[in-house]
Order: C-alpha cells, then sequence, then structure tokens
C-alpha cells in the first residue's frame, strides 16, 4: 500500500515519526509492504510555497492508499485574524479534495487507565461509543462576511441534502455493525440545518428498520 504522510506543523512531525515506525513495525510482523511518500500542508506549505495545499500534495494523496495525517497551524498564523491565507484552508480543501464525509471519534475507556480520567470510575466503565460528524460541509465551509467598519461578522452554515444523506446512510450501516443504535445530535428547536438533518434522518430510517 502507499500511504501518504503529511506532517504539517507543530508536533504533526513528532505525530507522523511515531505512526511510520507503528506501520513499519506492523509491516514487518505481517508481512505487508508500505511505501511513504512525504507530503507538506499548513503553515509548512505556506512557507515553501504560499499555498496551504499545494497541488503536488493533492497529487500524492490521490494516487496513495491512505494518507497519515499529523497536525496543522501555527501561532503566527493564531495570533493574526488579518491574515487571509491561513494553514487550516489546506486541511479543509482536503477534506473536499478527497471527499472525506465521515469523522470517526471513538470513545471507549480502558480498565488500566480508568483511574485517570477526572470522571468517576464507576461512571465511565464500559464507555464505548463513536461520535460521527459530517466533517466536508457546514460551517468552516459557508460563506464568511465582515461588515465594512469591521463591527459586525457572520459565518452561514450550509448543508445540502446529498451530504446529509451519504453520511446518514454509512452511519446507519456502522451501527448495524455495532448495537444497532444511532443518536442524532442536533439543535432541531432552534436551528433550520439542524430541522433538515432530523427530516432527512427520519425518512432514511425507514431504510434501516434494525437500527
Amino acid at each position: 500500500m502507499k500511504i501518504a504522510v503529511l506532517p504539517g506543523d507543530g508536533i504533526g512531525k513528532e505525530i507522523t515519526d511515531q505512526g511510520v515506525k507503528v506501520l513499519q513495525a506492523i509491516a514487518r510482523k505481517f508481512n505487508h509492504q508500505f511505501t511513504f511518500t512525504t507530503a507538506d500542508i499548513g503553515a509548512a506549505a505556506i512557507e515553501k510555497t504560499g499555498n496551504p495545499l499545494p497541488d503536488a500534495t493533492i497529487e500524492v494523496c490521490k494516487k496513495s492508499d491512505a494518507v497519515l495525517f499529523g497536525a496543522i497551524g501555527d501561532p503566527k498564523y493564531d495570533n493574526d485574524p488579518d491574515a487571509k491565507v491561513r494553514p487550516e484552508q489546506g486541511y479543509l480543501k482536503l477534506r473536499k479534495e478527497l471527499e472525506l464525509f465521515v469523522n470517526i471519534r471513538p470513545i471507549r475507556v480502558f480498565e488500566g487507565l480508568a483511574h485517570k480520567s477526572p470522571l468517576k470510575a464507576t461512571v465511565i466503565k464500559n464507555t464505548d461509543f463513536v461520535i460521527l460528524s459530517q466533517p466536508a460541509a457546514g460551517i468552516y465551509f459557508g460563506e464568511k462576511k465582515l461588515s465594512d467598519n469591521g463591527k459586525t461578522a457572520s459565518d452561514s452554515s450550509v448543508y445540502h441534502t446529498e451530504e446529509i444523506d451519504k453520511i446518514a446512510h454509512w452511519a446507519f450501516k456502522f451501527a448495524r455493525t455495532r448495537n444497532k443504535k444511532l443518536t442524532l445530535i442536533d439543535k432541531a428547536n432552534m436551528l433550520e440545518t439542524s430541522r433538515l438533518w432530523r427530516k432527512r434522518l427520519q425518512v432514511i430510517s425507514k431504510e434501516y428498520p434494525d437500527v
């Protein structure tokens, strides 16, 4: 398998360096063959090319079977709210280019580490659930406005039914592999986008009566 390695910024290189070591150990143990190609993204890419996601990086990712991503961002840009080109723009564009429509965040409690949690071990015992989100749509990608006098700002949160439906079907199928339970977290009493999510999930749920 070909793996694109995008260290990015900050601790990203440390993370990906160790990730590559783990993958190399897996390759030796299970007789796999991994080929790693490193490419720039984020502040590191801006410093070299002026672009947070160079075309060369997109090309490397699209020719790979997987992407190992480190971290993105830099205090230089965090402390400059007027910066027009920002490291995070590279990450958002990468999501669109690779059509990454599901963000998967598993939450499990390992018995040997339960005592390290700020929550009581009796409360978190046997915790095992997964949060899914749509990382390629919504407020991060909506229109951003700043008034001429600099006193009013807005960010539009926009979802299309196809964006909702795609992750909804994936989520229902994923739920089938676990405990066949799926929960939609929204604010449908206040937000039109949430009402659209709820409408679509109610329709799609009929295709998965076992969930």
